[in-house]
């Protein structure tokens, strides 16, 4: 128990270190790459509505600024148009005279007195003809709406060309973008972060958005937003006033905008300090448990299973004393389970041995009994009977085809044969029937040649055929068309061969019993029998392969013989002979 509770001690603190450790590397990383990832959603999503912006602007541009006469009504029209479809993120519509006088705006409303020629958004546009400007978020201060309210815009402009009649003229198109498009976004993302915050800056490192821009702006609060400003795209980790926080800093596309996701070390810290203080309650409740456990142990199991190991070691040496049962309810029930387990042993063994048995003496009796007598019999009287007729050319005929049944029939005397060789016997078989019953009826083969190189039973497909005769049209008229037909094919990893008949059929009760009492069907027709075959391919395939039989009176019989996909080969066929392929296992490996 000393050495136990030891190792255990020593186990359980080194493991609870190497958690702490590995958990404290995982919050780090995990912060890191879940900011990592807000960050690329909120770019992707600050670019999609900048992009919108930059649409509406060129709509604006193109659509109607370079279309339509600034005079004429579709002008007017248009520029309205435009304000009404876009107000939910349009704050105002604007076009100035190269002059820095009003052409028009929307919404209509009353013109500040203000120089528009020395705002910053009139001058980049001056200064960069070809591009769109982005400002920096601003009080929009050109018009007065009447409600004495200020909105806080970010203004798009740019220097284009104006058609005012015959004389071309240039202006500056404004187009002012409500900044709550970009605050609505950023704060709900920062809303639902937990110690992280995200901002956003101008190329230069202006503010223009931070969930802490009031405690900023009353000087609680200072950040470094012009030296990360200076930062590529990427994830960087900071001192900031005496304290190590990561930072992601990703670029908004055509305005040189950088989001900038902070995750300060307090985070970190807070989630580490709660699983510190789990993993101490844990290290100690464990060590309380093992601690009286082990003191069960050594008591109460460590005898009991010393006595049963012994009992054990006994019975294997090859005496059969009792098993030991005894100590506690676990032990006792082990007992009892290693005893039922050598009894049950002995129990299969035995039937093992009895079932090997009659299998063989099955096999024996089917291959001593593969031939009928009487159908040998009366085709030696059949040939000397068309001797003495002089039908030579017939006698020859039914002489070869008997001499290759026979040769199938004793196969070297192998159980196992190919489905060709077997379809050979078949058909030898059904020769001589024809000339014996002077074709009464017609036989038909349709094989699938696919399936000939695979391995059977030997002999079972002419025993269903000899019960198709007895039984089905071999007592029909010539007028009837009496027919028997073969049909072989592969389906996925089974093979089916079925022989139909337009016989009698059989009735309800003939066919509820075929396949499982042999006392209750006719005992005339094939030597083997259809329990025997159905018997035989179960014993060598497994129980759930065999023969499946449809009949109805007076319209006829189907048997099924179904059979796995195994190839024909020298290794094959001897391992099955040798019955190393029991009931289905290895079948897989054999196809």
């Amino acid at each position: 128990m000393s050495v136990l509770m030891a190792i255990t001690v020593v186990t359980i603190v080194v493991m609870g270190f190497l958690l702490y450790h590995r958990f404290k590397l995982a919050i780090d990383r995990m912060a890191v790459a879940n900011t990592e990832s807000n960050v690329e959603s909120m770019v992707d999503r600050v670019n999609a509505d900048l992009l919108d912006m930059r649409q509406i602007f060129n709509a604006a541009n193109y659509n109607i600024v370079q279309e339509f006469d600034i005079s004429s009504r579709e002008f007017t029209e248009q520029f309205s148009l435009l304000y009404e479809t876009n107000s939910d993120k349009v704050q105002s519509v604007a076009l100035y005279g190269s002059d820095g006088k009003l052409i028009s705006s929307e919404p209509v409303s009353v013109e500040k007195k203000i120089d528009v020629t020395r705002q910053d958004w009139y001058r980049n546009a001056e200064d960069a003809i070809e591009n769109i400007h982005f400002s920096v978020p601003h009080i929009q201060n050109l018009f007065a709406d009447g409600s004495y309210r200020f909105h806080r815009v970010v203004s798009l402009s740019r220097y284009v060309d104006v058609n005012d009649g015959d004389k071309p003229r240039s202006g500056v198109l404004l187009v002012d973008m409500k900044y709550s498009v970009i605050e609505d976004v950023l704060k709900q993302i920062n809303d639902s972060s937990e110690g992280i915050y995200y901002y956003l800056i101008s190329r230069d490192g202006e503010i223009i958005y931070h969930p802490r821009r009031a405690e900023m702006d009353r000087g609680l609060f200072n950040e470094k937003s012009v030296g990360t400003a200076k930062y590529e795209d990427g994830t960087y980790s900071i001192n900031a006033d005496g304290h190590r926080e990561s930072i992601v800093v990703g670029s908004i596309a055509y305005t040189g905008w950088k989001l900038v996701g902070v995750v300060p070390e307090s985070v970190q810290t807070a989630s580490i300090n709660r699983f510190r203080y789990y993993v101490f309650t844990t290290i100690t409740i464990l060590l309380m448990m093992l601690l009286y456990g082990n003191r069960l142990v050594s008591r109460k199991i460590s005898k009991p299973i010393r006595q049963l190991e012994e009992s054990v070691k006994d019975h294997e040496a090859g005496g059969k004393p009792d098993i030991y049962i005894g100590g506690s309810t676990e032990i006792r029930h082990l007992g009892y389970s290693v005893q039922k387990s050598y009894e049950q042993i002995e129990t299969l063994m035995e039937e093992i041995i009895r079932q090997q048995n009659e299998r063989r003496k099955s096999e024996l009796d089917a291959l001593q009994s593969q031939i009928n007598p009487h159908f040998l019999y009366n085709t030696l009287e059949s040939i000397t009977w068309m001797i003495e007729a002089y039908k030579n050319e017939g006698a020859v005929v039914m002489i070869s085809e008997l001499a290759k049944l026979l040769r199938v029939s004793l196969s070297r005397g192998k159980t196992i044969i190919s489905i060709k060789d077997e379809l050979q016997h078949s058909r030898s078989y059904m020769n001589i029937q024809l000339v014996r019953y002077k074709e009464r009826f017609k036989m038909e083969f349709q094989i699938d040649e696919e399936i000939e190189k695979y391995c059977i039973v030997k002999l079972v497909i002419q025993p269903i055929l000899e019960n198709a005769i007895y039984y089905g049209v071999g007592n029909m008229d010539e007028d009837d068309d009496g027919k028997i037909i073969v049909r072989g094919e592969k389906k996925g990893d089974d093979i089916y061969i079925s022989i139909e008949d337009n016989g009698m059929g059989m009735r309800e009760e003939v066919l509820e019993n075929i396949l499982t009492n042999n006392n209750k069907v006719p005992k005339h027709g094939s030597g083997v029998g259809v329990i025997n075959v159905h018997s035989r391919i179960k014993l060598m395939f497994g129980e759930q392969y065999g023969l499946e039989v449809y009949s109805e009176p007076d319209e006829g019989t189907k048997v099924v013989i179904h059979i796995p996909a195994i190839l024909h080969t020298p290794e094959n066929a001897e391992m099955l002979e040798m019955q190393k392929y029991t009931q289905g296992r290895n079948l897989d490996e054999k196809k």
